[in-house]
């Protein structure tokens, strides 16, 4: 399946995409939380789906899309996870998985405009392939990692470089501004993605390819990246990891390249659709 949540701030409504086309579903009457997906949420959202396929309304095209996850625990990044982007960066390839996280007031919808902070002169981007996890997740073992596993979905890890590298050591102060998490369009189900390990990601930005990568040259695989975490935190359902960006960031270019207001932003992975962002200035 291939889940979305839609409508504007305030008011979402969940749905599915079925044949590229997009339906309502409203009626099941659960958002797509915590909540959902402990309770085996996929498939009783599944059923309900073949037991009212005829009757379900379609959703207008115009519909603003949200996260197709509402708002999870936790949002955890995997840090320098392509040796041509820890290259790019000045960076040692790491012998374990970097570890960050994006606060939740970061999420945003895949569509939604980037606000480019206040005193920002260094925001950034990065394609990334996200993991939503869909069970309880404690001390798992590598063999059994992928069974935690709900789904897939497009993420731009967008950063601000001085904030993450300049501003006092840690990199969560550059990852969790508002906006700065925008997921989507759909979630794609674990049966959707045949070889997570083998999807194209690419990114432009004002219509310029920036990043064209594959995640066959991740240094550490999803089962790996989803073990180690669940080794120093409890993993809940709903929770996002997202997996490591490839070369092609602007900080990486000599000289740097950064966003300013109206740059726009287009990013896609094989499977899991494309989206667009647009760059503002802050304001209050």
């Amino acid at each position: 399946m291939k889940l979305i949540r839609y409508g504007q701030p305030g008011s979402i409504n969940t749905g599915v995409i079925i044949d590229d086309v997009k339906y309502d579903t409203s009626g099941f009457g659960e958002d797509y939380n915590e909540q959902f997906f402990e309770t085996d949420g996929l498939a009783r959202l599944a059923q309900y789906i073949q037991d009212n396929k005829s009757s379900l309304v379609t959703i207008s095209e115009e519909e603003r899309l949200d996260s197709p996850v509402a708002r999870p625990s936790k949002i955890l990044c995997i840090g320098l996870n392509y040796a041509d982007h820890a290259k790019e960066t000045g960076a040692t390839v790491p012998t374990e998985p970097v570890i960050f996280m994006k606060s939740s007031t970061s999420l945003s919808g895949p569509n939604d405009n980037i606000i480019i902070p206040r005193d920002s002169l260094k925001t950034d981007w990065e394609v990334e392939l996200a993991v939503v996890i869909g069970k309880k997740a404690s001390y798992v073992e590598e063999a059994d990692a992928m069974d935690y596993v709900a789904g897939y979905v497009l993420h731009n890890d967008v950063s601000e470089r001085a904030f993450q590298l300049e501003r006092g050591g840690t990199w969560d102060k550059g990852k969790g501004c508002d906006t700065f998490a925008p997921l989507g369009p759909f979630l794609a189900t674990k049966d959707e993605i045949a070889d997570p390990d083998n999807l194209r990601l690419w990114l432009k930005v004002n219509g310029q390819t920036m990043q064209d990568g594959t995640t066959a040259n991740f240094i550490f695989k999803l089962p790996h990246i989803i073990s180690y975490v669940s080794q120093f935190m409890t993993l809940l359902p709903g929770d996002v990891i997202s997996t490591g960006t490839p070369a092609g960031v602007g900080m990486g270019f000599n000289p740097s390249i950064y966003l300013k207001p109206g740059d726009v932003i287009e990013l896609g992975i094989d499977g899991l659709g494309t989206s667009s962002q647009t760059c503002v200035a802050w304001s209050k």
